[in-house]
């Protein structure tokens, strides 16, 4: 399939004018000027779009978006088709080919949302409002009237997906219809996919990259999913941690103990649990498992310098999370997201509070999710991880012992291992990335911030194992957007500036690349 990218006169009021001709400040001022006069219609089809219910498990009403989106590139030209595999939502593929442009993109997004609790949010989750403030800042509701409504940039979308992860599709569609309206054609060939099952786990995802890797085949993936800085200024994030999950249990005496009376003689699993992970862990952040460490890779000099330039925001967060310290202090918060951790997710074994007991319970549990960093792998880490925990003279099962097991054996755990994916982390230094963040900070008429690596974890090395692609990532959204939770937001001046952002780089981002030594 073939869209051409066509500029009528008489349709459209402009003359194609090469984006190469038009610098970075004038792009912005037409696509500013395109959003300031169409800003009605634009939140009237977010509205439009986050009206209809986006959890992956509901197929008619992921049917519904993805027929929905098809339709709203359809009305921009762009000829779009769905991607499928036996037993998946569909993911939505879009392309707009530009005359004489030699890099091409694929600007990824995904329509599903996360399950909703309806109970816990302030509205119905798919029956989008617009707010004066956020629900924190005691945000009242605004009535949408129609054409030629103005806002305020610091109004606020209430709706499930609004800022996970709608708000980019609109985005980009917005930013396109900018374009045309100027008279400014692409500078790049652009490919939209948008994934329908991102927030159930993207279990299909790979079956569908591999089943459509040529069609998908690109020199640039940009991700635009996430938050912005909690300074609220964009970010170019270039990579994400893996993540592997770690269920363990520990087992005591066939029933409970009074702690008087067997206290000191029978073995106490809470004991032993909390000693067995502070073996693993200090109180800084620093895993203690041997050679943890030796399959890290090195920050290199442009990820140092990233570092040094993103605006400190770790005495707000101490302030609004009530902190005393922070872990391995001086060090910044971006400097510690980029390093391996393993955290303790929940710990259960007996009672506390008004139903605390003096007992010596039959076992403890614990959940730790580790996340890795290049070069580590998930086997490699669960290796590691294992013989640590042997070496402190435990016998490991996978299922529930017997009375055998348990008799011949001092100390037995049991340990589930789940999920398990590498980190992924693109060069900084690449023509490509180099690039794009001249493209960006020129949109955006300051430098966006550079961030080495985001904290949590996506399965983005799906992408860079079958599609061999750079992939950064180019999020939008309020970072205070309850994303995941109730009340899901959207921050108005978030989506003007990703309009603005997307604009600059779909107008000059073609340029920009060649001009890269």
């Amino acid at each position: 399939m073939r869209t051409r990218w066509i500029f009528s006169i008489g349709m459209l009021g402009a003359v194609s004018i090469p984006a190469a001709a038009q610098s970075a400040d004038q792009v912005r001022d037409k696509v500013r000027a395109y959003r300031e006069a169409n800003a009605a219609s634009i939140v009237q089809e977010f509205v439009e779009l986050l009206a209809i219910p986006n959890v992956a498990s509901d197929r008619p009403n992921i049917e519904r978006n993805a027929r929905q989106i098809l339709a709203m590139m359809a009305r921009r030209g762009i000829t779009g088709q769905l991607l499928e595999v036996d037993g998946a939502p569909p993911s939505i593929y879009g392309e707009l080919k530009t005359p004489g442009a030699t890099k091409t993109i694929v600007i990824y997004a995904h329509y599903d949302g996360q399950p909703v609790d309806r109970s816990q949010w302030t509205g119905d989750p798919w029956t989008p409002v617009l707010r004066s403030r956020s629900l924190a800042e005691g945000g009242e509701i605004v009535p949408l009237t129609g054409s030629g409504q103005r806002f305020d940039p610091e109004n606020r979308i209430y709706a499930r997906s609004a800022s996970d992860d709608k708000a980019p599709i609109i985005g980009v569609l917005a930013a396109l219809d900018a374009l045309k309206a100027a008279g400014l054609p692409p500078s790049v060939n652009l490919k939209l996919f948008f994934e329908g099952e991102e927030e159930a786990g993207s279990d299909h995802l790979r079956a569908i990259l591999e089943k459509y890797k040529d069609l998908l085949a690109a020199d640039l993936w940009i991700f635009c999913d996430g938050p912005v800085h909690q300074s609220r200024r964009p970010q170019i994030v270039f990579g994400v941690r893996g993540v592997i999950g770690l269920q363990l249990t520990i087992y005591g005496p066939a029933r409970p103990l009074h702690s008087g009376h067997y206290g000191n003689w029978a073995p106490n699993p809470n004991a032993m649990m909390v000693n067995l992970l502070a073996s693993m862990r200090d109180e800084e952040g620093k895993i203690l498992v041997a050679n943890y460490y030796d399959d890290v890779r090195p920050l290199t000099a442009s990820e140092r310098a990233a570092f040094a330039s993103i605006p400190p925001v770790e005495p707000q967060l101490e302030g609004e999370l009530r902190l005393g310290r922070t872990e391995s202090a001086p060090q910044s918060l971006a400097e510690r997201i980029s390093q391996p951790a393993l955290n303790i997710g929940g710990l259960r074994g007996g009672q506390a509070g008004a139903w605390g007991a003096n007992v010596i319970v039959t076992r403890s549990e614990a959940y730790v999710d580790l996340r890795l960093v290049p070069d580590q792998t998930p086997e490699r880490v669960q290796g590691l991880v294992e013989r640590h925990i042997g070496a402190r003279g435990y016998t490991i099962v996978r299922t529930d012992p017997d009375s055998a097991t348990l008799r011949n054996h001092p100390r037995v755990i049991k340990l589930i291992w789940s999920g398990g994916y590498p980190s992924v982390r693109a060069s900084m230094d690449g023509a490509g990335a180099k690039a794009l963040l001249r493209t960006v900070d020129a949109a955006l008429g300051r430098p966006a911030i550079r961030l080495p690596t985001l904290g949590g974890s996506l399965p983005l090395y799906h992408f860079a194992e079958v599609l061999r692609t750079p992939l950064v990532t180019l999020p939008i959204a309020n970072h205070d957007n309850n994303q995941h939770a109730e009340n899901e937001n959207l921050r108005l001046k978030n989506l003007w500036d990703a309009i603005e952002i997307y604009g600059g780089v779909l107008a000059r981002l073609g340029r920009e690349w060649t001009a890269v030594p």
